[in-house]
């Protein structure tokens, strides 16, 4: 049963991420009092430190689950069982879980939280556009050429504004308690065409150059290691061999409007500087 009136707060798991953050803010900005669970909030919750969680969950309503680093890193499904008991003896009402599509490490985390007795809903998400605005394709943005695998594979990227408003209204609306929401944007886009979308956006060439996933593997291991190159070598592996090249109905089931294109996503990040240290 629903109860997503009641004056507890929200926790978002979390909230310094790209996903979060935005989430957080979303909610508090429509009056929604939130809980922020990071390792720095007021209240920590910290993935490694599981005697933070109880306090984090405490009071609260529902919850918002993004893990970090990875679903697909080892032990990410023994903490997300753990969490659901925590949040069960909390009385935690709803998880809304982001996860990721054509990943089987996502999917099992998926059916944790499907029999874990809470009400939930499940947010499968293609790769995001704000990798080349905010996260590791950043700096290649900015030196005009972006490395990937995945040769001539298309993928739905979907804007991550999409993905934290679908979530606000799974937190505190009606309708979607249960739901599995496959969110991607409007269109399939091979890495070349959403290269030449950063150009138009940028007004400067921005290439892409195709390599083989060992060539990934190298080029991860100095920004995280050993552990962090092998797993997203993985996740690349798994989920760039054309499974995921089908559009998703999320955001227009859950919004009730179609999903923002690649393009006007960089647009409006060119727009508010997001690559303004450009030479």
């Amino acid at each position: 049963m629903d109860h997503l009136d009641e004056p507890r707060p929200i926790l978002v798991i979390g909230a310094t991420g790209k996903t979060g953050s935005r989430i957080a803010r979303r909610l508090a900005e429509a009056g929604h009092p939130v809980r922020r669970g990071a390792r720095g909030s007021a209240i920590p919750f910290d993935w490694e430190r599981p005697e933070t969680w109880a306090a984090a969950l405490a009071g609260c309503r529902a919850a918002y689950v993004s893990y970090f680093p990875d679903l697909a890193f080892p032990g990410a499904a023994e903490k997300i069982a753990a969490l659901t008991v925590a949040a069960r003896a909390a009385g935690i009402e709803r998880l809304v879980l982001l996860s990721g599509r054509g990943e089987h490490h996502a999917e099992r985390c998926e059916e944790i939280v499907r029999q874990s007795g809470l009400g939930f809903t499940l947010l499968r998400c293609a790769w995001f556009a704000q990798n080349f605005s905010e996260g590791y394709l950043h700096a290649p943005v900015l030196a005009g050429e972006i490395a990937l695998p995945g040769g001539q594979v298309r993928e739905p990227i979907v804007d991550v504004e999409d993905v934290a408003e679908v979530a606000v209204a799974a937190l505190t609306g009606e309708g979607h308690d249960g739901a599995l929401y496959e969110l991607t944007g409007p269109q399939l886009l091979g890495f070349a065409e959403a290269a030449a979308a950063l150009s138009a956006a940028l007004g400067r060439e921005i290439a892409w150059r195709p390599i083989s996933l060992a060539d990934f593997h190298a080029a991860l291991l100095p920004l995280g290691g050993a552990m962090v190159a092998e797993v997203f070598t993985g996740i690349a592996r798994e989920t760039l061999d054309g499974r995921n090249q089908w559009l998703g109905d999320g955001v227009q089931r859950a919004l009730g409007r179609p999903p923002r294109s690649f393009a006007a996503f960089a647009r409006a990040a060119a727009e508010t500087g997001a690559w303004s240290d450009a030479a």
